[in-house]
């Protein structure tokens, strides 16, 4: 049986590091048991034409397993969650109150982190990125209040540590150090519960591991993108 092959940079700058959403993939792989193997693309290799055969927008991760090639860690997650049989419930309303968590980790939570990291990091000398931080934070915090309230005291958002929780940890902790995080003791344990997994562990040291590539001569235009799903 052959293994799955994911893609990863093997360079980033220091504040990416940990936080590539090879990461997510790793992780899932982790929890499965699944042994994988791991194409590393230097900086720019992501958009060239082998790479986009693969992943259409030019970014990482991708995961091959045999014929099957799949772009964006969602879809990536939920495959192999169900291939392997982990991190979903065992009935059908369950699997989709886990599958909720993880498109709502995705598509409601994420999108204001990312415009923060756009304005702070990617865009930070742009004159409109100040202006819109404070509209950015007021987002973010929104949301996390909200997540907060739902998640309540449970250990987990759905009965036991699913691909949800998965994500939604993968999220809210690209905010670890952040002040509007902190607001919120139960999700600072959420996250510390998650990252204290086992496989979390595993897969974060081989990520920092396959960063052996050197600064490449386009870092400036690498920092103007995100090339990461």
């Amino acid at each position: 049986m052959t293994r799955p092959v994911i893609t990863a940079f093997d360079w980033v700058p220091d504040f990416a590091r940990g936080q590539v959403r090879d990461l997510r993939v790793r992780w899932i792989l982790e929890e499965a048991g699944q042994a994988y193997d791991v194409r590393y693309l230097s900086q720019g290799a992501q958009k060239g034409a082998e790479h986009r055969a693969r992943q259409p927008f030019g970014q990482v991760p991708t995961y091959q397993d045999g014929d099957l090639t799949l772009f964006e860690s969602g879809a990536i997650l939920l495959h192999v969650a169900e291939r392997h049989g982990v991190l979903l419930p065992a009935d059908p309303a369950g699997r989709a109150r886990a599958t909720e968590w993880l498109f709502a980790a995705l598509n409601t939570v994420e999108p204001p982190i990312m415009d923060h990291a756009i304005a702070t990091l990617f865009e930070r000398d742009r004159p409109w990125s100040r202006p819109r931080l404070p509209a950015i934070e007021a987002r973010i915090a929104e949301r996390f209040g909200e997540v907060a309230a739902r998640l309540g005291e449970r250990e987990w958002y759905d009965g036991a540590f699913s691909i949800g929780d998965l994500m939604m940890v993968a999220v809210l902790r690209i905010m670890a150090d952040s002040a509007q995080l902190a607001a919120h003791p139960t999700l600072v344990a959420y996250v510390e519960r998650g990252t204290a997994r086992p496989a979390f562990r595993r897969a974060i040291a081989a990520q920092l591991a396959g960063f052996t590539g050197a600064l490449p001569a386009g870092y400036a235009q690498w920092a103007a993108r995100g090339d990461c799903t």
